[in-house]
């Protein structure tokens, strides 16, 4: 459904009149989501590291489960505190709640953003509170009710922010639900099937002119910096989407998704010019760490927010091992930003045998004229920047051995 309703989106245009666009010169702010459940040192390095870059840090504290149950984030706060940027206190709620119990998740979202403010310290007041639900867009009236109440209840001084997911602009209520809140910030990554892909650029452009023509607030655009493996079923049915931690589920064949960082700094650099002024910036997703392997480098997050991408290719190679004639198959990514495996990567001649590891597989040879064998990548995956992996190896006599790498 959600497919159908983004397809729709992109092809029906609103009737509302022009909205004015960003000056040129109007630069947006970056704000970056903490989603990560322990706080780990290389999380809290990043933290330190990143402070320069972002306008406030968006920072998970508490989750509900789809029953109700609540887990705390245990959050360092002397360390986030050290930053010195404002924080957004968010609280995720399960998409599949129980519409019944939504009005009595006022009183537990306020007792979670009391118990963080108080482990935090009176003396730092978060800037904002923000409430991450993927409201069914049937059930946008009570959800309007539950922000309603909430903004009533929290302090005046502290901004209400929502996620929104695209498919409620074809709602006549999503009018109900902006309007009880202070701020929106505007998912367009992992919002439709996915076989779609995690970001489609094109789609959300779209969807940022569309929901510019629906809000009169300030809103802010989620976007991805990381990447998920989703494996299926032999029916083709999902199976497990696996981001940060693996989950080991039985599968017939995976995928990698992830945002491409030079698509993803297009977009951004289209947006300066042509968003609507009531765009006030983006939000990461989410903050990338070194021990985070789904997550872009922290050196190629910073240059997408700088605007400054180097081009460079992924380089293949033959690697000599211990046993003579057999030779480790490499790829070597000499940028300093993180780049998407070649699809396939073909041998010569002087390698009789081969097979492939770490992603890739040995493959049928695309032409009649290839002498040699072919390994190819079984998913969409990422080298990191200045990082070596091995892809599988050949069996090979003295020759040539160039190894030919096929994007």
């Amino acid at each position: 459904m959600r497919l159908l309703a983004a397809m729709l989106l992109c092809v029906v245009g609103l009737s509302a009149s022009a909205v004015p666009m960003r000056a040129p010169d109007d630069l947006l702010r970056h704000d970056a989501y903490v989603w990560q459940r322990v706080w780990t040192p290389e999380l809290r390095a990043s933290l330190q590291a990143s402070s320069d870059l972002v306008r406030a840090w968006r920072i998970l504290v508490a989750e509900a489960s789809r029953t109700g149950q609540w887990a705390v984030v245990d959050v360092p706060w002397r360390h986030v505190d050290a930053t010195d940027r404002p924080v957004v206190a968010v609280i995720r709620i399960d998409g599949r709640l129980d519409e019944a119990r939504m009005p009595a998740m006022v009183e537990a979202v306020l007792a979670r953003i009391a118990d963080a403010q108080a482990a935090r310290g009176a003396e730092a007041p978060f800037f904002g509170v923000e409430v991450d639900y993927d409201c069914p867009t049937s059930k946008l009236v009570g959800y309007a009710r539950f922000l309603s109440e909430l903004r009533q209840r929290l302090p005046q001084t502290t901004a209400l922010s929502i996620t929104a997911l695209p498919t409620w602009m074809m709602s006549r209520d999503l009018e109900l639900v902006t309007g009880a809140v202070d701020e929106v910030v505007l998912q367009v990554h992992a919002v439709d099937d996915p076989r779609e892909g995690l970001f489609d650029p094109v789609r959300a452009e779209t969807w940022v002119k569309n929901f510019a023509h629906r809000t009169r607030l300030p809103f802010r655009l989620a976007i991805p910096a990381y990447g998920v493996r989703v494996t299926f079923r032999s029916d083709g049915r999902l199976a497990s989407v696996e981001g940060e931690t693996p989950v080991y589920a039985g599968a017939a064949n995976a995928r990698t998704l992830g945002a491409d960082p030079r698509e993803v700094s297009n977009f951004l650099q289209s947006l300066q010019h042509i968003a609507p002024f009531r765009l006030a910036g983006v939000a990461w997703f989410r903050l990338p760490t070194a021990a985070d392997s789904r997550a872009w480098s922290l050196e190629t997050w910073r240059a997408v927010v700088a605007g400054r991408l180097p081009d460079a290719d992924i380089v293949a190679d033959l690697a000599p091992t211990a046993s003579p004639g057999l030779w480790a198959v490499t790829l070597s990514n000499p940028s300093p930003i993180d780049r998407p495996l070649p699809r396939r990567v073909e041998l010569d001649s002087a390698c009789a045998i081969a097979d492939g590891a770490n992603g890739f597989r040995l493959a049928q040879r695309a032409t009649d004229d290839m002498d040699g064998p072919v390994l190819q990548a079984s998913g969409g995956d990422w080298l990191r920047a200045n990082r070596t992996r091995t892809i599988g190896w050949a069996r090979c006599a003295e020759g040539k051995r160039e190894p030919h790498v096929v994007p």
